[in-house]
């Protein structure tokens, strides 16, 4: 089978051409959400169920989600479930929020920490993170305790590692050679 990323990428594409620039950001959002619920065990052994119609695979995503569909999103979940792609929905929705990211010139941001942040700090720090990175962040905070202190922040494929549990690999690097 062809890699995911490939599979998606036309699904992506469509979707970000079809959807207006405004609305862009509320599809991401929708496409995330079914994302999730394609995730789900329990509908991935229904919708593989070779006694399962495309239209109650669909009715089901539907039904799932807690926000209402946009009817573009709406087609694109048609088209994916018709043509057997279910698994690649959550590489779709990433594509796509990437295209919006794009467009808009910021981008999603993971700030790995091994205490939590409160809204104040990681407001300063997004602050900082912003001007290391050039372009504008939404931060999301995932607590590690394995990092001892400090933060680990990954933007797309880019690191930058401030983290206690990182300095100690550098000095154990450098104390061994």
């Amino acid at each position: 089978m062809a890699e995911l990323a490939t599979l998606a990428r036309p699904y992506a594409e469509a979707l970000f051409k079809a959807v207006p620039a405004g609305e862009a950001p509320s599809a991401a959002a929708q496409l995330a959400e079914l994302a999730q619920v394609a995730d789900d065990e329990d509908l991935k052994v229904f919708a593989d169920s070779p006694k399962a119609q495309v239209g109650q695979v669909f009715e089901v995503m539907v039904s799932a989600t807690r926000s209402a569909l946009d009817s573009r999103v709406k087609n694109l979940l048609q088209v994916i479930i018709e043509n057997g792609r279910l698994a690649a929905l959550p590489e779709i929705s990433s594509q796509f929020k990437a295209l919006v990211n794009r467009q808009s010139g910021s981008s999603d941001a993971v700030v790995h920490s091994a205490f939590p942040i409160s809204d104040d700090e990681l407001a300063g720090v997004v602050a900082t993170l912003e001007k290391r990175f050039g372009r504008r962040l939404t931060a999301r905070v995932v607590i590690d305790p394995e990092l001892i202190g400090g933060i680990r922040v990954v933007v797309g494929d880019e690191v930058l590692d401030t983290s206690v549990k990182a300095r100690l690999e550098q000095m154990k690097v450098a104390l061994t050679a």
